[in-house]
């Protein structure tokens, strides 16, 4: 067992402090310092890997496995607690959150909003890092500076570190967390460090070299000084504010369409005819008077109100994916809070109804672990989506504050936001005429869209066509149907045709609106738990406006009592009589026979055998640790095959030097250190002395007792006696050599023996 060097020890310290230097600069993706318990386990195992893999002589390779599997069996505890058995013992849902988090979990940092806090194995990506970090430079430390020590290896071990410096500011926020403290540290310590291994590198002797030793490092430490001070004085003269800041999440846009999806407010009249009475969420916390948010709508096709797309969402920012911590709306005045609790019932879908403008929102039950990682927040719209889907039994609670409905009077100062939002299309010229007509005279922007709220109120009538309604209302808020809704002798509609119309109105004025959808249930004095039906559902309009926030307006009349049409009733003329022809013995339906038709979905019957995901997760659990240890173990295996079949082909003599080959090799993947270019002679006592040194000078190598020295004189006249040697001799040599490697295998202890497995050592 090898010992490192206490210089070494001093190098590991520093690459140590550099690399948690470097990683604490994930704080601003993290909104904390939770994450630092990871980042230091994975120093700790990439440093005592190297450090075990040096000390047991074990070859990179090993070292390198040996560190995996200390990646896994140490991780759980610090990188994902949550899954852990008692806190501390690693799962199938640990090890697997292990595994992905190191290649999906630095996409996650980048299109999660920050603070990242799903989904469950993020913390792996600083736990991952600090370990490759750690374990590639102790590797360095330990194997390669010793062997010439010179400032650039030393420079080259700092790459690591500053690569995780690096990465904490690519993958954070536009705030910076202490960068110009921990630049500034950085720079002092590793030049000081390069100074210092630059002066042990003197080659004098006595006084004099220790006299150089020392103005070399304080001159170096001088220079140090200067250049740290004129670079902090430079970095915080120099530093770029926020906005300026290159951050790759900035340049990432999360892969998220609500295009992809059909628009909410397409599908009102379900809620109305065929869900009314259904029970869509229970729903605890709710105070009189509020509504829950389903969708936001800003973009009209001429067809349809529908959610932006990505490359529209200029004026709400878009959906991105968040964890537990919902970031705050750009433009609101909250007022009171609400702490909601809804359970999903009958309803299926992607959009989360929320209330209000959510601050943290926590995913509860299977939807915790299955779905964490696929939800997305909307700040200013104020709605979320769960991409993989909402049904029955989902259930989540949210923490959020409701927005301000300040009086008109307040408002008549007040301008509109100017915000920038998709351009409409296909406005009928009905709604722009109606728009103005309505308007009338008002000045102010509020007093506008009051009077186009009054003007749909008061001339409208509301039916949600249905077949106890004294009059029909077609479903849809197309052109078409709003043209019809303006043209008709009465305004007929519900709130489907009302919001849609009135946002649209308000956009020929220059006003930014939307259409929100959503559910307005009776809630009592108390906030007790209410049940969301499907005839709760309501649509309104929202109009930001500077300072204060997104001011809603419900322009959807209430009156029901639609005024009858006064039609003459047709008189009704005499037909004359026809005989009618006699009646057919059988009917055309007697004549056919009944068919069975299989109703299997064709895509069903067509579709292959599919695992489960939980079936997924259990072969990756096992499957990369195992293949992890066995890989590498069939590998060198079939390398020692190799290497044997090699070495018994050839001439007799030949095959006799190449049993001691083959045993010497054998002893070397132990553990033991055979000398280079030596005699077969020099070689078995430089062994035999090995083996006295560690308690095994006592170990029977083989049936007779031959000792190595006899065996390596014995090689010695077959290769050089000048004459052919049996086949007999040749089987003697390999049994001989076979049965002294197994005895010294057997003596060496098991873990040896499953090192020796994965060593592969070629004697030349």
């Amino acid at each position: 067992m090898t010992r490192p060097p206490r210089s070494a020890l001093v190098d590991l310290g520093v690459l140590s402090l550099l690399s948690l230097l470097g990683v604490i600069g994930y704080e601003t993706s993290f909104g904390g310092l939770d994450f630092l318990a990871a980042a230091l386990a994975g120093i700790a195992v990439g440093t005592l890997a190297a450090v075990a893999g040096t000390m047991l002589r074990l070859d990179v390779l090993t070292t390198v496995l040996l560190g995996i599997v200390l990646y896994f069996l140490v991780g759980t505890p610090f990188a994902m607690p949550g899954a852990a058995f008692l806190g501390v013992l690693p799962t199938l849902e640990s090890l697997a959150g292990l595994g992905v988090g190191a290649v999906h979990g630095w996409a996650d940092i980048l299109t999660i909003q920050a603070p990242v806090e799903a989904p469950a194995y993020v913390a792996v990506v600083p736990y991952a890092a600090a370990t490759v970090v750690s374990l590639v430079g102790g590797l360095l430390v330990l194997r390669w500076l010793p062997a010439k020590r010179t400032p650039l290896r030393a420079a080259v071990v700092l790459i690591g570190p500053a690569l995780l410096l690096l990465s904490g500011i690519l993958l954070g926020t536009d705030e910076a967390f202490l960068a110009a403290v921990r630049g500034v540290a950085f720079a002092a310590i590793a030049l000081t460090w390069i100074a210092w291994r630059r002066g042990a590198t003197v080659e004098a002797s006595g006084e004099g070299a220790a006299r150089l030793r020392r103005r070399r490092l304080t001159g170096g430490t001088a220079v140090v000084a200067g250049a740290v001070a004129v670079g902090a004085v430079a970095g915080l003269a120099l530093a770029p504010v926020a906005p300026d800041r290159f951050v790759l999440r900035d340049e990432v846009v999360p892969p998220f369409d609500p295009l992809e999806f059909p628009s909410p407010l397409a599908g009102y009249r379900t809620y109305t005819k065929d869900l009314a009475e259904e029970p869509l969420f229970r729903v605890s916390g709710l105070q009189p008077g509020d509504t829950l948010r389903l969708a936001a709508m800003d973009s009209y096709s001429g067809r349809l109100w529908n959610v932006a797309g990505p490359d529209e969402a200029a004026g709400d920012g878009g959906y991105s994916i968040v964890g537990r911590t919902l970031p705050p709306p750009a433009l609101a005045d909250l007022g009171s809070a609400r702490a909601v609790d809804v359970e999903v019932l009958g309803y299926d879908d992607v959009w989360l109804p929320t209330v209000g403008y959510g601050s943290e929102l926590e995913l509860r039950g299977d939807a915790a672990t299955s779905s964490a990682g696929d939800l997305r927040f909307n700040a200013d719209a104020g709605t979320a989506v769960l991409t993989s889907g909402v049904g029955r039994g989902t259930a989540y609670r949210l923490e959020s504050r409701i927005q301000r409905e300040p009086d008109d009077s307040a408002l008549v100062d007040v301008p509109v936001a100017q915000l920038t939002l998709p351009v409409v299309e296909n406005l009928p010229d009905v709604v722009a005429a109606k728009a103005e007509e309505y308007a009338g005279d008002a000045a102010s922007p509020i007093e506008q869209l009051r009077a186009i709220e009054r003007g749909l109120k008061t001339n409208g009538f509301l039916s949600h066509g249905l077949a106890s309604d004294a009059v029909p209302s077609r479903a849809g808020h197309g052109a078409d149907r709003l043209i019809e809704l303006f043209t008709r002798t009465q305004m007929v509609g519900d709130e489907e045709q009302y919001a849609a119309a009135m946002a649209l109105m308000a956009r020929h004025l220059g006003y930014p609106a939307r259409v929100v959808m959503g559910y307005a249930p009776e809630v009592g004095e108390g906030g007790d738990e209410v049940e969301v039906v499907g005839s709760d559902v309501t649509a309104w309009v929202e109009v930001p406006f500077e300072g204060v926030g997104w001011v809603p307006f419900r322009p959807t009349p209430d009156n029901i009592d639609v005024p009858q049409e006064q039609t003459p009733k047709p008189k009704s003329e005499p037909q004359p009589q026809v005989r009618q022809p006699p009646r057919a013995e059988q009917a055309d339906d007697e004549l056919l026979t009944t068919v069975e038709i299989d109703d299997t979905d064709d895509e069903d019957r067509d579709r292959p055998f599919q695992l489960p995901a939980w079936a997924w997760i259990v072969i990756a659990s096992v499957g990369i640790p195992a293949a992890a240890l066995l890989l590498p173990m069939l590998v060198a295996m079939l390398a020692r095959r190799r290497r044997r079949r090699l070495r018994r082909s050839g001439p007799t003599d030949r095959q006799a030097a190449g049993a001691w080959e083959e045993l010497v090799d054998r002893y070397a993947e132990l553990g033991f250190d055979p000398p280079e270019r030596a005699s077969r002679l020099q070689t078995a006592r430089d062994l035999e002395r090995q083996l006295d040194e560690q308690g095994l000078g006592s170990v029977r190598l083989a049936d007779d007792g031959v000792r190595l020295t006899s065996l390596a004189a014995t090689v010695d006249r077959d290769v050089f006696g000048g004459g052919d040697v049996e086949s007999g001799a040749v089987e003697r040599r390999w049994s001989e050599a076979d049965a002294a490697a197994a005895a010294v295998a057997a003596a060496a202890g098991r873990l040896r023996r499953l090192i020796a497995r994965y060593r592969v050592h070629r004697r030349r």
